[in-house]
């Protein structure tokens, strides 16, 4: 088991994109540019919707990566590690990640639409510029 030091997460606090990659059902993996969050026990998380591909990857094989770049492409930190599916607080934190990025409230919603977060809990922690 792996831990994102304080600075880590304080990095993953900025909004800097990252890229999630997920593994499709033939073993080859899914990219996908994302927003990422911090939950409070340290690990990093993401949003998406329960139809998309990287929500139906993880129910079936439960493995993820993140990778979050900072502008200046000399500071990083890769999480690699099981991945896990939970509608507690999805809709809250969408709207969070949408202010921490775009400076509003979440306006891709749909009446059917069912919003999971992603959260990675750490195996392999890989950073650069720290």
């Amino acid at each position: 088991m792996a831990t994102l030091t304080a600075e880590q997460q304080e990095f993953l606090r900025q909004p800097y994109f990252a890229v999630a990659t997920t593994i499709r059902k033939d073993g080859s993996p899914h990219n996908t540019v994302v927003w990422v969050d911090v939950e409070d026990d340290g690990s990093p998380s993401f949003n998406t919707a329960m139809h998309r591909a990287k929500a139906k990857h993880v129910e079936r094989n439960p493995v993820a990566a993140l990778t979050v770049i900072d502008p200046t492409f000399y500071k990083w930190v890769a999480v690699e590690g099981r991945a896990e599916l939970t509608t507690d607080d999805a809709e809250a934190q969408i709207d969070r990640l949408a202010q921490k990025y775009d400076g509003t409230t979440y306006q891709g919603r749909t009446p059917d639409m069912v919003r999971v977060k992603v959260r990675i809990d750490p195996e392999h922690v890989t950073a650069y510029g720290f």
